[in-house]
């Protein structure tokens, strides 16, 4: 036990560093779970009574996603009309 006390001693600044950095390990890990519960709290706010700022964007989104149908149709009817010839027997 007086070695223990002997070699706390001679070596304290590094003692009093590992004890200040498990500390600051800690504090950081701490803040960590508290920010991420209250993220998850919101989240879980937000799926269940809903947004108005959220569906906003899903109307956008349904918006945007039959568009892209409409115009992916129109490409493929532009591709046949471009290609019809190119699919004639060489006279």
């Amino acid at each position: 036990m007086t070695e223990l006390k002997q070699w706390v001693r001679a070596n304290a600044t590094l003692v009093y560093f590992l004890i200040a950095q498990a500390i600051g390990i800690g504090t950081a890990v701490f803040s960590l779970t508290v920010y991420m519960t209250n993220l998850e709290s919101r989240v879980s706010t937000l799926e269940i009574r809903g947004s108005p700022h959220l569906a906003e964007i899903n109307n956008r989104l349904t918006v945007t996603e039959k568009e892209t149908e409409a115009n992916r149709a129109r490409v493929e009817r532009i591709v046949d009309i471009m290609t019809r010839k190119l699919n004639l027997p060489v006279q």
